[in-house]
């Protein structure tokens, strides 16, 4: 397979990647080369983004023995890079799925297909990658599946002809990939409280941004305690009871979620025997549900709250650190549509499907807003996302939100999003995996694939090849007209 070179940042940073095959498709080896802008003072969470956690899913789903891989830092008179959601998971993604499409172009073979014949089977599980990172669980082939079903993949050729009537430019573009969470800090402590005034208070290390974490772990602790949510409490941000890593790296819930699970049932275990005191019987012969502790077989009880008010402090409370054992490997199945103006180059998002494998889930309308908000974020990297820099000086040209393109939600004309929950991570107790940035990650490819593969269909081929983000329409217009 011949060199694939492409910029990822509209910055200064470059990969250039290269694929071997054998002759069924089959990957022998993969080859990365890339100078990463680290702009004027970089930083520890920047060099180790582009330099180790991009590096880490290179491979992605596809059972790649053997890589050759080479990262370079340099400084620039440049702005300092840092992390942006997915963070050079997007980049090591983008890499390999454009070369996936550009080869299986080249092979004569469906985009889909050469996927499969690629990808890591669910008996290799647990498999171990070329980077000696360890995916738990997965069932990549099962999730393309369902994607193909809901993006309509057999059904393409006829939209096309509809587009060409029309006098437009159709393509179709696929991502197949997984991402890493968790920042690699798997310990986290959790507090609960509960009051005799009717409440639970839960005290994590981790912060609400708008991802509705509190909702989630209210909801988790109602799944222990069996009370009514509106007497959950979840209190962030106070470093007088605490500190820890916090929420980076889609690691909120499968790290902090999974304590807050286990810190609960320690609280319930505790309230027990509390209870078995306050009852006068062994710990054994009571049950807690919905609230009461009750001796079994009679219609003996004492209310959760009660017990708490009995207390000195008037509250039960439980300080518990707990760990997860590993990562999670969330992964999905993106597939974006596009009609091209061939007239002016505007390329138009007809539709956009995805699978997510999530794990399980515990709230599906925040994971499902996480994931469609996420692939905004990506489609705004290939679409229209640029930061401009003087060559000579380094001034920023963009300096502004009034020059710089930021992604809109009516850039997409139909969002198809599904979730498959049947294939839990083994490494946490809830076997759920971080979905915060896996949009992100699928978009951007899926995308530039779709573009790619519209030049190509419009015989234009070697200019498929050269695409750059972000996709504007002057450098489009121009690939068209050689």
């Amino acid at each position: 397979m011949e060199d694939f070179l492409s910029a990822l940042h509209g910055r200064g940073t470059e990969s250039r990647a290269e694929m071997a095959l054998d002759a069924e498709g089959r990957v022998l080896a993969l080859r990365v080369r890339t100078i990463a802008d680290m702009g004027a003072y970089p930083r520890n969470a920047s060099v180790a983004i582009q330099l180790m956690v991009g590096p880490w899913v290179s491979t992605s789903i596809y059972d790649i023995k053997l890589v050759d891989f080479a990262f370079t830092a340099v400084l620039t008179n440049t702005a300092t890079t840092g992390p942006y959601r997915g963070a050079g998971r997007p980049e090591a993604i983008f890499l390999i799925e454009r070369l996936m499409d550009t080869a299986a172009r080249k092979l004569r073979l469906d985009p889909a297909e050469l996927r499969r014949r690629n990808m890591i089977a669910p008996t290799q599980m647990p498999y171990k990658n070329a980077m000696g990172q360890t995916y738990d669980s997965g069932s990549f082939e099962k999730i393309m599946d369902q994607g193909l079903a809901l993006a309509d993949w057999g059904g393409f050729a006829a939209r096309e002809a509809a587009s060409r009537a029309a006098g437009k430019l159709r393509g179709r573009g696929i991502a197949t990939f997984l991402e890493w969470t968790g920042g690699n800090v798997f310990e986290e402590r959790v507090t609960i409280a509960v009051k005799g005034d009717g409440s639970i208070e839960i005290y994590a290390t981790t912060q609400g941004m708008g991802q509705g974490i509190a909702t989630s772990y209210a909801q988790l602790a109602v799944d222990v305690f069996g009370v009514a949510l509106e007497r959950i409490q979840v209190v962030f941000g106070d470093s007088d009871r605490g500190s820890g890593f916090g929420s980076a790296g889609s690691r909120s819930l499968f790290t902090a979620g999974s304590a807050v699970k286990v810190a609960a049932d320690k609280t319930v275990d505790t309230a027990r025997d509390l209870a078995a005191d306050a009852l006068e019987v062994a710990t054994a012969d009571v049950e807690y549900r919905a609230g009461t502790f009750q001796v079994v077989g009679t219609d003996r009880a004492i209310g959760l709250f009660d017990l708490a008010a009995r207390q000195p402090e008037g509250r039960i409370f439980i300080d518990s650190t707990s760990s997860v054992s590993g990562p999670t490997w969330p992964n999905g199945c993106h597939i974006c549509e596009v009609e091209i103006e061939p007239e002016t180059g505007e390329v138009h998002i007809a539709s956009y499907a995805s699978v997510n494998d999530a794990g399980r889930v515990v709230n599906p309308m925040i994971v499902e807003g996480q994931i469609v908000g996420g692939a905004l974020q990506g489609i705004g990297q290939a679409m229209c996302e640029e930061v401009i820099y003087d060559a000579e000086t380094g001034q920023p040209l963009t300096a502004s939100f009034m020059d710089y393109t930021l992604p809109r939600a009516d850039m997409v004309a139909d969002y198809a999003t599904r979730l498959d929950s049947s294939i839990p991570c083994l490494t946490n107790p809830l076997g759920v995996k971080g979905v915060g940035e896996l949009g992100t990650i699928g978009a951007t490819p899926a995308l530039v694939n779709a573009v790619s593969d519209a030049l190509a269909r419009a015989g234009r081929a070697e200019a498929a090849d050269r695409l750059r983000m972000p996709l504007g329409a002057p450098q489009i217009w121009n690939l068209l007209r050689g």
